[in-house]
């Protein structure tokens, strides 16, 4: 009996998947990429937070796996989910120790099969599936998503936006948005242009939160891919449509209306080495104009059609428009 009894308080001592999912999250609050770490572990806990850590596997895996393709998720974003317990295998075999020393996972941790991915060409929106598919979106996402088109932000920068970032610019009579380079893809500041779409929907979301620019819950957003973008997307008949489409609609756009390859460069952020350096070396004023240009429909219309129906069109970039200013200068000056 006592032998039943120290094998019972041995099995219930045993850590779960939750467990090292829980410890793993507090380890990783200063990366940047813990909200979404944080979204997997909440989409993988229904399937395997209550295993033991020794049995989780490419089988105890499956029913997660064909769940989310029975959604419509793509193979790419079940990846990340899944890299996501590779990590916290490896971690718990290698890093986490019990009170006696001994790891939490025995052994090597089982190798965790990913899917075949294929890269799928970008799919810029035309104007009319822009119609078609934001009013579908519940209104808080609409907003994100049309956000999204009207600076080119990627997604993580639309969840991720906080008031405290944000730089008067007294000359254009508003503000810019400075992310920190922490917080963006390049490891370096990133000013974002606000056009009068994007400065009408950061209008709208003041005083909703002291920190962050779109909350949920009065909380930070994680991602925009959730069951409401998958249902609206399927429902107008745009199930190829991802959230980062919506920066290549923004890129797209910018070269319907002959925006510059170096201002278009700036605009979305990309590395360019021919800048000044960093944030300091564009005028807000200037792209503010260049960014407006893509709310003339007629003008945008035409290329971005082409560019559905052929997309090699435009992913190659375009030539350079003529350049009458090489280099310009940017005051950001404080409030």
């Amino acid at each position: 009996m006592e032998h039943v009894e120290a094998t019972l308080q041995q099995r219930a001592a045993r850590p779960r998947f939750a467990d090292a999912a829980t410890r793993y999250l507090e380890e990783s609050q200063h990366l940047r990429s813990a909200d979404v770490t944080a979204w997997h572990i909440r989409l993988l806990t229904p399937y395997i937070g209550a295993l033991e850590l020794n049995r989780i596997h490419d089988q105890t895996l499956e029913r997660f796996i064909a769940d989310r393709r029975a959604e419509g998720v793509t193979a790419t974003t079940i990846n990340r989910s899944l890299e996501v317990v590779r990590t916290i295998l490896n971690r718990a075999a290698r890093s986490y120790r019990d009170a006696h020393g001994q790891p939490w996972l025995g052994g090597l941790p089982p190798l965790i099969s990913t899917l075949p991915e294929s890269r799928r060409a970008p799919y810029p929106i035309t104007w009319d599936e822009q119609d078609r598919l934001f009013p579908k979106l519940p209104p808080r996402l609409a907003r994100m998503a049309l956000f999204a088109v009207s600076t080119g932000l990627r997604e993580s920068n639309i969840c991720g936006p906080q008031w405290p970032w944000e730089l008067h610019v007294p000359e254009v009579g508003r503000s810019v948005f400075v992310i920190p380079p922490e917080a963006f893809k390049s490891k370096r500041p990133h000013v974002v242009i606000l056009n009068e779409v994007a400065w009408s929907i950061i209008q709208a979301q003041r005083g909703q939160h002291p920190i962050w620019v779109f909350p949920y819950r009065d909380r930070h957003v994680a991602t925009m891919n959730n069951t409401a973008w998958q249902r609206a997307r399927r429902d107008v008949g745009l199930g190829r449509v991802r959230i980062h489409d919506l920066r290549h609609t923004f890129a797209c756009r910018l070269r319907a209306v002959g925006v510059s390859m170096e201002d278009r460069e700036v605009l979305l952020g990309h590395a360019n080495h021919s800048m000044a350096g960093h944030y300091a070396s564009a005028d807000v004023g200037r792209l503010l104009n260049k960014a407006n240009l893509i709310l003339n429909r007629e003008e945008t219309r035409t290329v971005v059609r082409v560019a559905n129906d052929a997309p090699h069109v435009w992913i190659k970039g375009p030539a350079r428009a003529p350049q009458h200013n090489k280099r310009a200068h940017l005051t950001l000056v404080s409030p």
